[in-house]
């Protein structure tokens, strides 16, 4: 397979692991990458093997030696630079939340139909072998019939000045960390007689039209309940995702980096399956996208799919949904 020849999108912390270690170990190329303070970026390439930097994004994105974008910019920014990327003709392999609100992923998903490029959320955590044995074990009917799902995501605060708890930017627990819990019920439909559908919200905010903390109640057609729980101010790391059934239950102790914690937990039963990192099974099946044509598990539809029901647990919340950023290509920013 031909290498990936990668550009990214920012300095940002995420990129060293998300996008940078993977790409080493898999051999892909990390052509550019392109940051607001070129000093950051100087400094990211040479601490990430980076080959060269680019003065702007738009230079990036221009750049006929790139032919992948990854995007870690700040929430707000993702939907504008997907959007720029995929009409530069570039393939975008996007951090979550897809865009910030369903109207703007739905206008990334036309336009990359539209141009024939591939663009994939990186929902890396489908990509281990932790998700995909849950469901294993949920299809071998071990658990009986689902009755319910419930997913906790927390973590300690970010500081007060991280772009996380802006809303201009997108911010928020449930863009930035619950987004994993609805889209892993989301994936539970085969096994719940379809997908879920919303039936409340409850947040907590940080600071106006930001929240801290989300709750969201979810029912599936096959009559399961979901749950998914979200805090960005805990005191702990839990990314925990447990599914009971009828006749007993199974729990992902961290489905969300498996690389830190690979085990689930049926009865008294612990499997582990590995800590290779999901970034690095993730950018591997990316790959085979763009070089070989393959689906990957999360298609645009799904990327619509996800924000729509973020958008959902917004309003429900009392919280509205996310704008659009007034930063971006369109603006000069």
């Amino acid at each position: 397979m031909e290498p990936l020849r990668i550009g990214i999108l920012g300095a940002a912390r995420i990129a060293g692991t998300a996008i940078a270690a993977p790409a080493r170990e898999t051999g892909h190329r990390l052509v550019a990458v392109a940051a607001r303070d070129r000093a950051r970026a100087e400094a990211f390439a040479a601490g990430h093997g980076v080959e060269r930097v680019a003065a702007s994004y738009a230079e990036l994105l221009a750049d006929d030696e790139i032919d992948v974008i990854y995007n870690p910019l700040p929430n707000g920014l993702h939907g504008p630079w997907n959007l720029a990327a995929v009409r530069a003709g570039k393939h975008v392999l996007t951090e979550k939340p897809f865009a910030a609100n369903a109207e703007e992923a739905r206008e990334v998903a036309e336009a990359a139909e539209e141009a024939g490029v591939c663009v994939m959320e990186a929902f890396h955590y489908l990509y281990h072998p932790v998700l995909p044995r849950l469901h294993e074990i949920l299809d071998s009917g071990e658990l009986g019939e689902l009755r319910r799902a419930e997913a906790e995501l927390l973590i300690p605060a970010p500081a007060d000045g991280d772009p996380r708890w802006s809303f201009e930017l997108a911010g928020g627990a449930l863009m930035d960390v619950g987004c994993y819990g609805l889209h892993a019920l989301r994936g539970l439909a085969p096994w719940a007689g379809g997908a879920p559908v919303l039936e409340s919200a409850s947040g907590t905010a940080r600071r106006p039209g930001v929240d801290r903390a989300m709750d969201a109640r979810l029912a599936f057609p096959g009559g399961a309940a979901g749950t998914v729980r979200c805090d960005m101010a805990a005191g702990e790391v839990r990314f925990g995702l447990r599914l009971t059934g009828t006749r007993g239950a199974a729990t992902a102790v961290n489905f969300v980096r498996p690389d830190t914690d690979d085990r689930i937990l049926v009865g008294d039963r612990v499997e582990h399956l590995g800590r290779r990192p999901s970034y690095s099974y993730q950018l591997e099946a990316f790959a085979a996208y763009v070089r070989e044509g393959v689906p990957p598990r999360n298609g645009l539809a799904d990327a619509v799919a996800t924000m729509t029901l973020v958008d959902e647990c917004y309003r429900a919340a009392g919280f509205g949904v996310r704008p659009r950023s007034r930063v971006g290509p369109a603006a000069g920013g």
